[in-house]
């Protein structure tokens, strides 16, 4: 299930992407030879008009080869040479030896085989429609996104946690001037906040959100009781209530991660926690803040399991978190996760449906940009890169929670390939934008030597990050 599900989100997503640049390619009359999902060598493809449409061996990427484009650094990925005449000269649309296909966002270019360069040529367009080429990929996996989010909204609904019980209070969340909240008891069911009744954590996160400024009265059974708080007319303190408030989640794991220190120590998934370092636990918030608390120091972890309970010795790893203000902290984890209550679908009209899709699209969209910006600024650990192994795990994992949860997932991976190929890397298409910047800047284009050196450069780039990224994979695998 893993693989099969890892190589729909890799194929699906990488076709967006180069189909994004082959359309913006055809509709500013630039010649496309080739279009290839994977990379490597060719094997299986098929001719049709001038272009030729390729499955390569390698699915990690995918390129569009456009008239008059050559990339010497990307050829010894794509495999060189793919098609020559019998006596040896190029026929029309096919590719010489030495002469490797590129994405369509690297602009190398070299006249054609009669040694001038021809109105279809890549390089014969205007800054402009080079720059729509080169972008039109990112915008095809943000509309892909957007698509995606839509439909699982439209489809399915939007998906709640389905429960109204309180797990945890965290005071340290809420804005001032809601502190009473800490008075609403442990396993509370919520049944009306202000005037609407709520019969899932969807309805208690949206009662909270548009709830007028002033007191808004909280009810609740088992055991029947109510308080009444201040609501503040700021969104984002009002997020801040909505964030300080867990729904109940039991302690039972779903998943133990393979060489986290929770299994090298013996736990195992279908265990349920019943104490961590010497306290009695019923909640997993309970679990996660001792387990936070506890980075790189021994502690024992009892589960139940099969009718007895088990202790086992765990330490923590030390990874970078954050605290409640957005502070860098440094916390403890172990490699669990627990079953989350049952999801339920709530339906909503066509255009809520799409606005729910824009929301999510903006919302996964600064989620990721914040990422980045605090990993650029050390806010955020370098350990916390993964390569196609946890591209691959994740993937799975969202396979096995169904269509609505896969799609959303792929919808995340696709705004977040986006966000990566915009960055200023030469041989990515961020980087090839900065060029055309440049160009439209003094008037005259990058030399193609120079393009070469940065695309040189920006290939050892990636090659880096790979590397760090499947270091950190084998680092995590092997509870490093």
């Amino acid at each position: 299930m893993t693989i099969i599900a890892t190589l729909i989100v890799l194929g699906v997503l990488i076709f967006v992407h180069e189909l994004g640049h082959f359309m913006a390619a055809r509709s500013v009359g630039i010649r496309v030879d080739r279009f290839s999902i994977g990379l490597g060598p060719r094997v299986w493809g098929f001719r049709r008009g001038d272009t030729e449409y390729v499955l390569s061996a390698i699915p990690l990427g995918g390129y569009v080869k456009m008239g008059g484009m050559d990339d010497q650094v990307m050829e010894r990925i794509e495999g060189g040479a793919v098609a020559e005449e019998e006596d040896g000269a190029a026929g029309e649309g096919k590719v010489q030896p030495g002469r490797g296909s590129a994405d369509a966002s690297r602009t190398e270019a070299v006249p054609s085989a009669a040694g001038r360069r021809r109105d279809s040529d890549f390089d014969s367009k205007p800054v402009w429609a080079r720059a729509w080429v080169i972008s039109a990929g990112v915008i095809m996996n943000m509309i892909f996104a957007f698509f995606a989010y839509t439909a699982v909204a439209a489809g399915w609904g939007s998906a709640q946690a389905d429960t109204t019980r309180l797990g945890q209070v965290v005071v340290s969340f809420l804005p001032e001037g809601t502190e009473e909240l800490e008075g609403v008891p442990e396993g509370a069911h919520f049944t009306r906040i202000g005037d609407r009744a709520v019969e899932h954590w969807g309805e208690v996160r949206e009662a909270i959100l548009d709830a007028p400024a002033g007191p808004l009265t909280f009810q609740w059974d088992n055991p029947r009781g109510e308080i009444t708080v201040p609501m503040p007319a700021d969104a984002e303190e009002r997020r801040r209530v909505v964030m300080g408030l867990r729904y109940w989640v039991e302690p039972e794991l779903i998943f133990v991660e393979p060489g986290a220190p929770a299994h090298r120590a013996g736990v195992r998934a279908g265990d349920v926690v019943v104490a961590v370092a010497g306290e009695r636990v019923h909640l997993w918030s309970q679990v996660q803040d001792l387990i936070r608390a506890s980075p790189g120091r021994e502690m024992e972890v009892v589960v139940a399991r099969n009718g007895e309970e088990l202790s086992f010795s765990v330490t923590p790893s030390s990874v970078d978190g954050i605290t409640p203000d957005g502070e860098p902290q440094t916390i403890g984890q172990i490699g669990v996760q627990a079953q989350n209550p049952p999801i339920t679908y709530t339906r909503v009209a066509p255009l809520e449906a799409v606005q729910v899709g824009w929301s999510e699209t903006v919302f996964v969209t600064g989620f990721i940009l914040n990422f980045l910006g605090d990993l650029v600024t050390g806010q955020v650990s370098t350990r916390n890169l993964g390569s196609i192994v946890t591209i691959g795990e994740a993937s799975g994992q969202a396979a096995a929670e169904g269509l609505p949860v896969f799609l959303s997932f792929m919808a995340l991976f696709s705004i977040n390939l986006a966000i990566l190929n915009l960055l200023p890397i030469p041989i990515l298409d961020g980087g090839h934008l900065v060029f055309l910047g440049i160009e439209a800047i003094r008037g005259r284009p990058v030399s193609a030597e120079q393009r070469m050196r940065w695309s040189q450069v920006g290939f050892f780039i990636l090659l880096g990050i790979m590397a760090l990224a499947l270091g950190n994979d084998f680092l995590r695998l092997f509870g490093l």
